[in-house]
């Protein structure tokens, strides 16, 4: 090989080094301002006691009997930074025959301060879904502005999947015939993919998943993200959940019963 030929080789051999180390450059770059963004996801609010994801507009929490007494005036007037608290499920029913001893007053103090508001039941698994459905119609007035009613299964009770998932749907039609509106469902990512599945992809969801960097890893869409189980608020004493919504003010008001 002539001096020029070797020459011309190694130049060439340089510049595809060059090259190749300027992609690696833009690869550890962009690996990093992408790990960032993803750290960045969620900010801490001391005041608050976790950290919320920070690209959601709409915060909520969701409370029972064991938020004892709330004082929702002081839970309506808290505001840290950009995160306000608009909108709290509360458990109002349980099973066949039981209602949360703290639903009739939640239900009527967040709606004075409000707080828009919706209320679930909390499913046994075991039990008829039609007479779980007909314990939350007794005991539930739901007026324009309210959340839709949310249907709580996360337990199975012991029963097989078909029992269960056909006791839900019972539940999930008798009160969309009673109200009128398509009812949400709350669950667990795990026992959504394991015993509820696509059979119930029609239906909005409320998904919990907690510690997430980024958004509840489950594949269809969902309408709220229980994303946090730590929170303090302002009016409550002990620890509460968190959760965002999905969509903009526009998409939080056309889910809302009217």
């Amino acid at each position: 090989m002539s001096f020029r030929k070797l020459k011309k080789k190694i130049r060439k051999q340089v510049v595809y080094a060059a090259i190749a180390s300027l992609v690696v450059l833009i690869i550890l770059i962009l690996y990093y301002s992408l790990g960032q963004k993803v750290r960045s996801k969620f900010i801490r609010y001391p005041e608050f006691g976790i950290s919320i994801p920070g690209d959601y507009i709409i915060h909520g929490i969701d409370v029972s009997k064991y938020q004892k007494m709330i004082a929702w005036e002081e839970v309506q007037a808290m505001t840290v930074n950009d995160v306000k608290l608009g909108f709290a499920f509360i458990k109002a029913t349980e099973g066949i025959g039981n209602a949360d001893p703290q639903f009739r007053r939640n239900w009527k103090k967040a709606k004075e301060a409000g707080i828009t508001r919706g209320a679930y039941h909390f499913f046994i698994g075991s039990k008829d879904g039609k007479m779980q459905a007909e314990n939350f119609i007794r005991n539930v007035d739901l007026q324009n502005g309210d959340l839709p009613p949310v249907l709580d299964v996360e337990h199975a009770n012991g029963t097989g999947t078909a029992f269960l998932q056909h006791e839900v749907k019972k539940w999930l039609e008798t009160i969309e015939n009673y109200y009128h509106v398509k009812p949400i469902i709350y669950t667990n990512v795990d026992f959504y993919n394991q015993k509820l599945g696509h059979d119930f992809d029609e239906y909005p969801l409320w998904i919990a998943h907690y510690y997430q960097p980024q958004q509840p890893r489950i594949s269809r869409a969902w309408s709220f993200w229980q994303h946090s189980d730590k929170g303090k608020v302002n009016g409550i004493l002990s620890a509460v959940d968190f959760n965002v919504f999905s969509g903009d003010s526009v998409d939080f008001k056309n889910l809302l019963v009217r």
